[in-house]
């Protein structure tokens, strides 16, 4: 008799329970819990970084220009400027004497949340 009733629950047997579903599936939404949270705040780091390296090659492609031509024109030459990166604060200007008019910020749009500006030492703050 039991060995009618084991052969017969085998037979049936197609699929996955109700309780395994909901397990996987809270599995699955403990684990988005996790991981959503971190690719966010991995993307705004990344903006974030994106923009200062902006920053980075325009100061030195400023001071490249300075020094080779004694002069400075916006945007110096060799720089090719991000579209998701936006521009702003003052110009940044460069006297004759290589002195650093601070103020020129730079900005990633979509996702980040620091705006980096040129210092008067060429620096970025």
């Amino acid at each position: 008799m039991i060995r009618k009733l084991r052969q017969r629950k085998a037979r049936n047997e197609k699929g996955f329970t109700l309780i395994e579903l909901m397990i996987v599936i809270a599995i699955i939404g403990i684990l988005a819990a996790i991981a959503i949270p971190n690719f966010l705040a991995y993307r705004s780091r990344g903006a974030n970084t994106a923009a200062e390296s902006e920053a980075r090659n325009f100061i030195t492609a400023a001071m490249a220009e300075h020094a080779d031509t004694g002069s400075y024109a916006a945007p110096p030459a060799g720089f090719s400027a991000n579209d998701e990166i936006t521009t702003g604060g003052t110009a940044l200007a460069i006297d004759a004497s290589g002195v650093i008019t601070p103020g020129m910020t730079f900005y990633h749009t979509n996702t980040g949340t620091v705006t980096y500006m040129i210092n008067s030492d060429g620096g970025i703050d």
